[in-house]
């Protein structure tokens, strides 16, 4: 009988080395948890700050439509050429006047009426990302319905 100085050569049959299926799952594994923090820690890509922008603009768009009910006040919205403003709500200073991703921009904008009436007609912006110029959303309104994004 020989013996080994590893000690390993008697754990594989005819002193092959290499690797177990559990030291390659293991492997596996770690490499897919660095994947993933990696993935996580990756800026958030055009599509996704362009869906976000159209949200909080959607979301801006029918709060400022839901006071200007409230309060019986004419407010529009105007596009501008760096981000957009409301008028009509009283002072500008407490309302985002700008993008919060910098590489959005508007499509053929036009100001669109918020109320007072609780039916308005229907209205659109297109919004588009400097990144990725192809993918246009929309936020729209037929309205009756509350604004809504649109791809």
């Amino acid at each position: 009988m020989r013996i080994s100085a590893v000690g390993n050569d008697r754990a594989r049959p005819g002193g092959r080395r290499g690797f177990t299926l559990l030291e390659l799952l293991v492997v596996i594994a770690i490499i897919a948890l660095a994947t993933v923090g990696v993935s996580l820690s990756l800026p958030d890509s055009a599509d996704t700050l362009l869906e976000r922008e159209a949200q909080r603009l959607a979301a801006q768009l029918e709060s400022a439509r839901a006071q200007s009910r409230a309060l019986g006040v004419a407010v529009r919205w105007q596009p501008l050429a760096d981000g957009f403003r409301f008028d009509g709500l009283g002072p500008q200073g407490s309302r985002p006047r700008a993008w919060m991703d910098p590489g959005t921009q508007l499509v053929n904008a036009r100001a669109l009426t918020l109320g007072p009436e609780p039916v308005i007609g229907a209205q659109s912006v297109q919004l588009v990302s400097t990144l990725r110029p192809q993918r246009v959303l929309t936020v729209q309104t037929d309205g009756v319905h509350p604004f809504a994004v649109v791809p």
